[in-house]
Parts: C-alpha cells; sequence; structure tokens
C-alpha cells in the first residue's frame, strides 16, 4: 500500500493568500506559488495560488484552494480568500489587524470573535511582518465563501463555533489520519505503549489527549485514535491490555453505544437516534423525546436536557448521560469478545463542549482514579 498523501491545513491557504495579495499591493511578480514558514515544523513550503487581483486603491484580494492530502476532509478544494488592505490612515497601534469574513466561524462563548486560533494568527503574522515596510498597516480578512455551508457538516456547533468554519491546528501539516493506512500507524503506537503498561486511554482527538494530560493521566499511557475506535480496541485486547479507558466528546462517544464503531460522519451518524432512545428507556415524556430526536446537534439535545433540568430541579442529563456511557462500555466490551475472543475492562468517561466532563460510567470513573492515583 502507498505511504498517504500529506497536506496542509486551512491557516496555511489563508496564510498563503494574504502573502500573495499583499505582494500584489507592493507589485511584486508574483508566479504561480508563494513561499511561507509553516512555523511548525520548521519548513518553507510552495503554495499554489489561484488568482490574485487589485480591488481597490489599497487594497488586493488573492485566492487559493485547500489541499489536506490524503484525508476525508471536507474542506478539499474550497476555495480561501484574503483581503489586504494597506491603510494609509490609522490611529489604532497594531501594524497588522486580521479579521474574520464570511464563512469563518464566531466564537459563542469569546464575544463572536472569530474562529482564527493561535497557530493562523502566528502564521499570518510571523509571515507577513516579513514583507511590511516599516510604516505599514495592514487590515488582513479572512474569507471562506463555501464555509457557512461546510461548517453545518461540522462538529464545529458543539465546539461554540458558529456560522462558518475554524482556522484551527497547531500545525501547518495535514497528517492522512483518515487514510487507511494511517492505522497501522496507530496500531505501531498501541503495540510500544501496551509493552510498558497494561492500562490505556483511548482519545478520538487532541481536545480528549490535552485535557487528559491536564487531568494528570501520564501520556505514556494515551493513545489518539481518530476514528479508528473498533479496529483499535481488537488490536489492544490482543496485545493483552486488561484495560482501556475511553475518553471523549459525548457527540463523538455516543456512536459506540449503538454500536458505530467507526465514527467518521462520512461513514455512519446516528446519534440524535441513539440518545433519544435512551431517553425513551429512562422515562422521558414523548413531548421531550420529539424535541430531542429533532435537535440540530447532540451539543442542542443536551443543552435542552439541562434546561428541563433547571425547570424541574430533575437530574435527566445524568440518568440519559450515565445509562449511555454505561452502554459505550458494555457495546465496547461485547464487540472485543466478539472479534478477538478476549475479555477488556471497558470505561467511559464524557465530555462537553466546555471541555468539562459530562459524565462517567461507574467503570469509568474506577480507571480514571487508578490512572490518576499513578
Amino acid at each position: 500500500m502507498s505511504t498517504p498523501r500529506s497536506g496542509y491545513t486551512l491557516p496555511v491557504f489563508a496564510c498563503a493568500s494574504a502573502i500573495a495579495a499583499l505582494r500584489y499591493l507592493h507589485r511584486d511578480e508574483i508566479g504561480d506559488t508563494v513561499s511561507l514558514d509553516l512555523i511548525e515544523p520548521a519548513q518553507i513550503v510552495e503554495i499554489s495560488i489561484e488568482q490574485v487581483a487589485r480591488i481597490g486603491e489599497n487594497t488586493a484580494l488573492a485566492i487559493t484552494r485547500s489541499d489536506p492530502g490524503d484525508n476525508l476532509d471536507l474542506t478539499r478544494n474550497t476555495p480561501v480568500w484574503a483581503l489586504v488592505e494597506i491603510e494609509v490612515q490609522r490611529s489604532r497601534p497594531e501594524q497588522i489587524i486580521i479579521q474574520g469574513g464570511e464563512g469563518v466561524g464566531k466564537q459563542i462563548d469569546n464575544k463572536g470573535k472569530a474562529a482564527i486560533y493561535s497557530y493562523a494568527q502566528r502564521l499570518l503574522r510571523e509571515n507577513l511582518q516579513r514583507l511590511l515596510k516599516p510604516e505599514e498597516k495592514i487590515l488582513v480578512t479572512i474569507v471562506l465563501p463555501e464555509g457557512r455551508r461546510l461548517a453545518e457538516r461540522t462538529s464545529n456547533e458543539a465546539f461554540g463555533v458558529v456560522e462558518g468554519l475554524s482556522l484551527l491546528g497547531t500545525t501547518g501539516i495535514s497528517q492522512p489520519l483518515s487514510a487507511p493506512s494511517q492505522l497501522e500507524a496507530f496500531q505501531e503506537e498501541l503495540t510500544i505503549k501496551a509493552k510498558q503498561c497494561d492500562r490505556l486511554v483511548f482519545c478520538v482527538g487532541e481536545n480528549g489527549l490535552d485535557l487528559a494530560q491536564q487531568m494528570g493521566i501520564n501520556p505514556e499511557q494515551l493513545i489518539k485514535t481518530a476514528n479508528w475506535l473498533g479496529s483499535m480496541l481488537v488490536a489492544a485486547a490482543m496485545q493483552q491490555v486488561r484495560s482501556i479507558l475511553l475518553f471523549g466528546y459525548h457527540g463523538k462517544l455516543i456512536k459506540l453505544a449503538g454500536g458505530i464503531f467507526h465514527t467518521h460522519h462520512h461513514l455512519a451518524d446516528g446519534r440524535l437516534e441513539i440518545l433519544t432512545a435512551h431517553c425513551a428507556q429512562i422515562g422521558l415524556p414523548t413531548p421531550i423525546l420529539q424535541q430531542i430526536f429533532t435537535s440540530s446537534t447532540a451539543e442542542a439535545a443536551l443543552k435542552l436536557l439541562r434546561e428541563l433540568d433547571e425547570r424541574e430541579g430533575s437530574n435527566w442529563v445524568e440518568q440519559v448521560y450515565g445509562a449511555i456511557a454505561q452502554t459505550i462500555d458494555r457495546r465496547s466490551q461485547d464487540y472485543i469478545r466478539k472479534q478477538a475472543e478476549k475479555e477488556v475492562q471497558v470505561g467511559s468517561i464524557l465530555f462537553d463542549r466546555k471541555r468539562s466532563i459530562l459524565v462517567g460510567s461507574p467503570m469509568g470513573k474506577i480507571l480514571l482514579d487508578r490512572l490518576r492515583a499513578r
């Protein structure tokens, strides 16, 4: 099998567009590509420029297209615009102002600030600063024309970002985590760590890895699985792992409660159906079940249950998600037993969009306490 091709994250294309627009305003000769420093990693790369034009006396627009490599990434080929304006008269002291335009998400919990995170900010500022004349001040507006539409197919809203996509990431390289051969790399890491410790923690993504370490879990026991949870559970069992703590966002791990063990949204969803079934099982009334089932996202359904608890003084959230966590444990153990003919203790800890622990199964709490005690 050929090695999967890596690509670049969305901030890289935003930065390349901004560089092209600024260079055009400086009347530099621009070919088909521009060079930029990824910073993380320290590497100079060439990014193709699709179009660039002056749209005002001191303003230019440049366009690139996202290329995430061999990933099942919905941003593939999406246009990334950058408008750069040289501000002749401006009282603000900053030399570079970066803002989000159409299609760039807004952070609900941060006063509607554009979802252009630290790596993207640093990438843009450091690369553009090198091109600025001492007296120049610029306003950079990033536009993702398809961002609002694409965001409807992501979990951005679950993490408090609405109306568009995020310029997220800690590196410029987009590793092909969804490509089948990447599973081999995950399994190799699991094999190494399983030899050192027979108690492991599975995290689907970066949020789980970061939160788990903040809670005192040894990084040597953490395994990133991406969406390959079923395959990784079986691989762990075959490596004689005794216990696995599933540590992740509730809107992702809930799929396991429905027997969905590859969690990429391209393959299967069913989250609201699974949630509604558990709500019905513990006796929530039909009107509430209808509202849960028709919620826009799993996070919206959780919010509805929390509001119901506040009004009634009830504990539906604890009951429903406690039942889901136990179902996740049971279905995961059954999956391992069926696929590997092994017995492995499985517990689960679910967190919400604010990365606060939502619930833990009884076994999940036991495993978490053991891991943090070491």
